[in-house]
């Protein structure tokens, strides 16, 4: 990167009766991370997101995980996408969309962005997901994702193509993911990538 260009960087903190979260992203990085949710594989599958988009992330949840893991993964979420989307600003010059397809093994899932400002989360196939995948149910994943969508004001379209193991599934989405948001956050020059003119907000 250009010494002339800024590093873009963003701060998140937030604390409520279910989560206290602390977070900091950088999408100018090299893939570094630091991340503490108290979920296991979302820990593991934020760190592969982060290595595939060359960002670096700073993350520590403190959340009822007595409860379940809902209120946490869906925080985070918000997190990292509100840090996304701080760390962009008017996201002049940057490409916008992105695509990856990483495979894991059997398995294959396909993810698509773009940082439009319009939030929406399609996420197709995950009747090949297991019910209960790392002891929580599946649904929690749609819903970390949703939030992040929600959060970063983009269209995230997730889609698993095949495979069979739940791990490699979230695994080959989450490398995506990270492919992605890497193609959609790099510059391209100064203007904005709109036929309209502008994004949404």
């Amino acid at each position: 990167m250009s010494d002339a260009l800024p590093l873009r960087r963003a701060d998140f903190a937030r604390s409520t009766r279910e989560t206290d979260i602390r977070a900091a992203l950088t999408l100018d990085g090299t893939g570094e991370t630091d991340i503490h949710t108290g979920i296991g594989l979302l820990d593991h599958l934020l760190t592969l997101t982060m290595f595939w988009a060359e960002m670096d992330l700073s993350l520590t949840c403190k959340g009822d995980l007595e409860v379940d893991a809902h209120h946490s993964a869906e925080d985070t979420g918000l997190a990292v996408g509100t840090a996304l989307r701080e760390a962009l600003g008017d996201r002049a010059g940057i490409a916008r969309v992105g695509h990856g397809r990483v495979p894991m093994d059997e398995a294959l899932a396909d993810v698509v962005i773009d940082l439009s400002g319009r939030p929406w989360l399609e996420w197709r196939g995950d009747e090949l997901l297991p019910p209960v995948i790392a002891g929580e149910e599946k649904d929690l994943w749609r819903e970390f994702y949703k939030a992040l969508a929600s959060a970063a004001r983009c269209n995230l379209h997730i889609s698993f193509l095949y495979g069979k193991n739940g791990h490699h599934l979230l695994e080959s989405a989450a490398k995506g993911l990270g492919l992605a948001l890497g193609h959609a956050v790099r510059r391209r020059g100064t203007h904005i990538r709109s036929t309209k003119g502008g994004l949404d907000s």
